[in-house]
């Protein structure tokens, strides 16, 4: 005996909205999917030198194996990279602290640094300022490039420098300091004026 009519009309009308959800869900669903990058597309993307963060007024602190900062980089401006963690920045001023040794500061309209901060170029108007110590006058050096080692306490230059130590004043086709040492070395055609006697920092008294 066949149903009546109206049992076969109820139950569709209960049916016909969950069959339609169910192909709005599935319709949905693969949408979705055939959107989707797959695994090994994704795998197979190289990363690309395009910048993926942004900073201003930043300040980078580099520490040595006992956790005390031994180089802080301070900078306008930072632009880092996402294929090797590089980055840009201007007006860089970075400063080296040595225990028992003088403040040495170098400065430059802008800079590069790689991923982990062991090679930290300067370029457009570099210039070291190392400070005064007991008895060191103070020393400056004028370039277009320096580059920082900060790994090797290292700062060298493939660029002309002109090295002012207290009244001395000298120039080199390049050059490299060793700042644990307060060693400074120049290459080429070096000349200048060496001072017979240079001023040193007055002694504190007691």
């Amino acid at each position: 005996m066949a149903p009546p009519r109206a049992t076969l009309r109820s139950r569709l009308a209960v049916l016909l909205p969950l069959l339609i959800l169910a192909g709005l869900a599935f319709g949905s669903y693969y949408l979705l999917q055939i959107g989707l990058p797959s695994s090994q597309e994704e795998a197979a993307k190289p990363l690309t030198h395009t910048a993926d963060a942004f900073a201003t007024d930043l300040t980078v602190s580099m520490l040595d194996v006992t956790g005390i900062t031994h180089y802080r980089l301070n900078a306008a401006t930072m632009v880092h990279y996402e294929d090797d963690a590089s980055a840009n920045v201007t007006l860089p001023a970075l400063r080296g602290f040595t225990p028992g040794q003088p403040d040495v500061t170098a400065f430059a309209r802008r800079g590069t640094m790689n991923g982990d901060q062991s090679i930290i170029d300067l370029n457009d108007q570099a210039r070291i300022l190392r400070a005064p110590g007991p008895t060191d006058p103070a020393m400056e050096a004028d370039s277009e490039h320096f580059r920082v080692l900060t790994n090797d306490d290292i700062i060298e230059s493939e660029k002309p420098v002109k090295l002012q130590r207290g009244l001395s004043v000298m120039f080199g086709d390049s050059m490299t300091y060793h700042n644990a040492t307060r060693q400074m070395f120049l290459y080429g055609r070096v000349h200048g004026q060496i001072a017979a006697h240079e001023p040193t920092a007055p002694v504190p008294s007691k």
